[in-house]
């Protein structure tokens, strides 16, 4: 059972790191998604951009999987002085592999964290920062996305959830500590559903793609 966090005072929760999660094996894609070519951009850019666009204090990307090409072809991106990169080498033992090196990362300096998944390009920095936002302002220690009721990603929690972070196994993320920890949570609206698309498949990236697509394109003034 996920360990659950009492209630107390408000924590402190700035500075805030993001961990951007994008360590694994891309088995439903049958290639390393993350350098698959999207809009122009590798898909895990995506990403990557909004977390340095945003208010974010720290963004740390965790890779496993293909790291060393990860790494060469986001050079540029990974220079950026708020951006640092880790291995997770224990990457084929599941998702909670990734988060526990992310964390570890930051534990000692950040009191909040935000953990952002490397395939979904529809996350930008507006998002992020309305999270940051409401999460600064509200006394709960967890934050999600909803959309009608339906949690997303990215999610925010604050430092007193480390521990229970640092103590899960396997192929999972933090939902287990969303679902323990009920009264604790803080659900911040978002009008967008799509926010949440992920790409596992193929014809995800090829849906995710025309919607990229419609959206970058900017209309002709008659």
């Amino acid at each position: 059972m996920a360990e659950t966090v009492p209630p107390g005072r408000t924590t402190v929760k700035t500075p805030t790191a993001g961990i951007i999660l994008a360590a694994g094996e891309s088995r439903r894609f049958g290639e390393p998604k993350q350098l698959h070519r999207l809009g122009g951009r590798f898909l895990i850019e995506w990403v990557l951009q909004a977390a340095l666009e945003s208010s974010l204090d720290r963004v740390v990307l965790v890779l496993g999987c293909e790291q060393g090409r990860i790494r060469r072809s986001l050079l540029k991106r990974t220079t950026h002085p708020k951006c640092t990169v880790h291995e997770n080498p224990d990457y084929r033992d599941g998702l909670s592999t990734s988060l526990k090196v992310g964390v570890a990362s930051i534990e000692h300096d950040f009191p909040s964290v935000m953990f952002l998944l490397g395939d979904q390009p529809m996350v930008n920095a507006a998002l992020i920062d309305l999270l940051l936002r409401q999460f600064a302002q509200s006394e709960k220690s967890i934050c999600v996305p909803a959309h009608r009721g339906t949690r997303g990603n990215p999610a925010l929690f604050a430092k007193p959830h480390y521990p229970a972070i640092l103590n899960l196994t396997g192929d999972t993320g933090a939902r287990s500590l969303i679902t323990a920890n009920p009264d604790l949570v803080l659900s911040v609206e978002v009008p967008d559903p799509l926010v949440f698309l992920d790409i596992d498949r193929r014809e995800d990236a090829e849906k995710v793609s025309a919607l990229l697509k419609s959206r970058l394109t900017v209309p002709k003034k008659s």
